[in-house]
């Protein structure tokens, strides 16, 4: 049984709401469907439970939201409510049977619609048409939305970068507002700002959206550095966009020193893959280039084959793509690891017997195997060290 009828039959009204129904109508397939009902959580409870449908215990349902597992799926329903007391983090709520005073707390137009099962648009704020003009607009008054909760301004300029067809493109008094109230985001967790900035770096319009948080005083904030360096930003993000980058070499570009990916990480508490991945890039952007002649990889190859660590093949992967080498990249993710051909075992059979001397020996052969391009086998070498 599907749960829509549940709620027909108990009479409560059930739309998909927000940024699945923004997705809808762009033509998108919706990564999760989330649902908004009239019925409140008890009530949903008590119809679930006596359903026989299995509830997900998760944290939401003080703000109204509870998630039934249904076909191998689950699906979050919310009630509809009213944000009380707001402290511009979290928002304490009672629950209501308006859509339109639920649309109303909602952050941007094109997130505030609903769609009924039936096919039928519930757009308070003239979501529709911003979808279509590709605005993103802020519902109601921006500064009332932004002092709700000042991660909106990122999940402003994320949704420009997804929508909005070409940079620059915003209302004046919009970016006025984003910097009268850029302070607040000082008091949001570095997690929920890292997941919205991971975002933005991944999206259209990046650098026009970095080059804004700049300008708006954002930046300092959100653990981006003071002097970020613009410049190589640009030219960066020009030539990386289609190599699907990790957003970490996307933002390293704007970094001077490593004490800037330190000061990130103290602000946004970034994975430590990240924040090595950052400092990496600091360190050999300039230095580990491509080689003249016919072995342009060999530089890169040579560094991975003398690294102890096991992920310096993905960090090269990214500093190819900072560097905006396509063709060099599509060689490296071809290349396999070669493995060096000589053991200890083989030096013990030829006679060698002082564990010094083998190791010695190891080292001076593989040293030879480098210089052969990592080409000669096993035979090659130990010829090779009898002329040692």
């Amino acid at each position: 049984r599907s749960f829509p009828e549940l709620f027909e039959k108990k009479n409560y009204e059930l739309r998909i709401a927000g940024g699945a129904v923004r997705d809808l109508l762009s033509g998108m397939t919706p990564q999760d469907i989330d649902f908004a009902t009239t019925a409140t959580p008890a009530e949903m409870k008590e119809m679930f439970t006596s359903a026989g449908v299995r509830l997900i215990n998760n944290k939401g349902e003080k703000h109204g939201t509870i998630t039934a597992r249904l076909h191998e799926q689950n699906f979050e329903i919310t009630t509809l409510r009213i944000d009380v007391v707001t402290d511009g983090r979290h928002a304490e709520v009672e629950f209501t049977t308006d859509w339109e005073k639920d649309a109303e707390r909602r952050d941007l137009t094109v997130n505030s619609m609903f769609l009924g099962l039936d096919g039928m648009l519930y757009d308070f704020f003239n979501g529709y048409e911003d979808l279509k003009n590709k605005k993103i607009r802020f519902v109601g008054k921006a500064s009332e939305r932004i002092q709700e909760d000042y991660l909106r301004i990122l999940r402003y300029l994320r949704f420009y970068g997804r929508i909005a067809e070409k940079p620059g493109d915003h209302e004046p008094s919009t970016l006025q507002t984003i910097k009268e109230n850029a302070k607040g985001l000082a008091g949001i967790s570095g997690e929920r700002i890292w997941v919205e900035l991971k975002k933005i770096l991944l999206g259209n319009h990046v650098n026009h959206l970095i080059q804004l948080m700049y300008e708006l005083d954002v930046a300092q904030y959100i653990g981006l550095p003071l002097d970020g360096n613009l410049e190589e930003f640009d030219r960066v993000t020009k030539s990386i966009q289609n190599l699907c980058p990790k957003p970490m070499t996307v933002l390293s570009s704007l970094f001077k020193v490593k004490d800037d990916v330190t000061n990130l990480d103290l602000r946004l508490k970034i994975s430590k893959e990240e924040k090595n991945l950052g400092l990496f890039l600091v360190k050999h952007r300039q230095e580990l280039t491509k080689a003249m002649g016919p072995e342009p990889l060999r530089p890169y190859q040579d560094f991975i084959m003398d690294s102890r660590e096991a992920n310096t093949n993905s960090k090269i992967c990214e500093l190819l793509k900072y560097q905006g080498e396509e063709h060099l990249l599509r060689e490296m993710q071809q290349w396999t690891v070669p493995s060096f051909p000589v053991s200890g075992h083989d030096l013990r059979k030829m006679g060698v017997s002082s564990g010094k001397e083998i190791g010695t020996m190891l080292q001076q052969l593989r040293d030879e195997w480098k210089k052969s391009g990592y080409h000669m086998d096993k035979e090659e070498l130990l010829s090779c060290l009898k002329k040692l």
